[in-house]
């Protein structure tokens, strides 16, 4: 994910998601299920300038899924929920999850309860049919203050328990920082593989953030079996401009570093995945919408 991605998301201009509680089943390996949609931050230009002749090119392009990166004031990409979803299902697209920052600010200590916004999230979501409400960053004071860090682990399992009252399922989605940010002597990551409940919150595995601290997303795989119903699908190059620190940015699919095939392969087989969610936020000049095309066809040369 790149900077402009994290100024986005610690802007708080950011989606929501929600959707359908998964059965225990789908969690066994080898998921028996392939979605293959995409985060539509990867054409968030042309999502700003025209959101519906977008829509229409992904539609033309293949693509039958996508996850949102836009829910403000109630609204995605300026849509109400009514609005939206009717011009997803024009267009035969549907979205399955989407992302929306979970903040400690959603919840009430005073009312025992979630904010009236949190609860408007899941709403929302709820209404579009969507099956995951995924938060996909964590504040800085939260991961270096561990009596907040836990009550928000505590806050990710009752916002498990909310969705669940609408058949949807919480998750959480990383990026680089969980695995270089030790809590005690164990990384963010396994802190919060530990500390969420697997009925409760589902794991969004993102293959591309990781890469530069942890670059073997198979070894993650294989330790938390049947966690990762969701994988947002990139590759990655060598960045001279990368600002995250990580020194790589997202490419194609195929053209990177990553052996992106065989993370599917594990995903598949152990990783209990069902949605596999493309995301391209670097493009190396090419016109973004040519990218996720590229990616759109290399993914069924893959098989999915």
């Amino acid at each position: 994910m790149t900077s402009s991605r994290r100024t986005f998301l610690k802007s708080g201009a950011v989606a929501v998601t929600a959707a359908a509680l998964m059965p225990r089943h789908l969690f066994a390996a080898p998921a028996k299920i392939q979605r293959v949609g995409l985060q539509l931050y990867s054409v968030r230009d042309a999502m700003a300038k025209d959101p519906a002749g977008t829509l229409k090119m992904l539609s033309d392009m293949g693509y039958k899924y996508v996850e949102h990166a836009n829910y403000i004031d109630r609204k995605f990409y300026g849509w109400d929920a009514k609005e939206f979803k009717k011009r997803l299902t024009d267009l035969d697209l549907q979205m399955p999850s989407g992302h929306t920052v979970m903040r400690p600010e959603h919840w009430d200590a005073a009312k025992n309860d979630f904010t009236d916004a949190w609860k408007a999230t899941v709403e929302d979501a709820a209404y579009m049919g969507q099956k995951f409400v995924i938060s996909p960053w964590m504040d800085e004071r939260v991961r270096h203050d561990t009596d907040l860090l836990k009550r928000t682990m505590e806050q990710f399992n009752k916002s498990g328990e909310l969705c669940q009252k609408y058949k949807m399922k919480f998750g959480y989605h990383n990026h680089d920082f969980e695995f270089t940010t030790m809590v005690g002597d164990m990384r963010l990551f396994d802190y919060i593989m530990q500390n969420t409940d697997p009925d409760k919150v589902a794991q969004q595995l993102d293959i591309g953030n990781m890469y530069g601290r942890e670059n073997n997303p198979i070894s993650l795989i294989e330790k938390y079996p049947g966690r990762f119903v969701s994988m947002h699908v990139k590759d990655e190059i060598k960045s001279a401009t990368n600002t995250e620190g990580t020194g790589y940015e997202s490419t194609i699919l195929g053209r990177g570093v990553l052996n992106v095939s065989n993370v599917l392969k594990a995903a598949k087989k152990t990783g209990g995945t069902v949605y596999l969610i493309i995301e391209q936020e670097s493009y190396q000049g090419i016109d973004p919408l040519e990218c996720v095309k590229i990616d759109l066809q290399t993914m069924k040369k893959w098989g999915y």
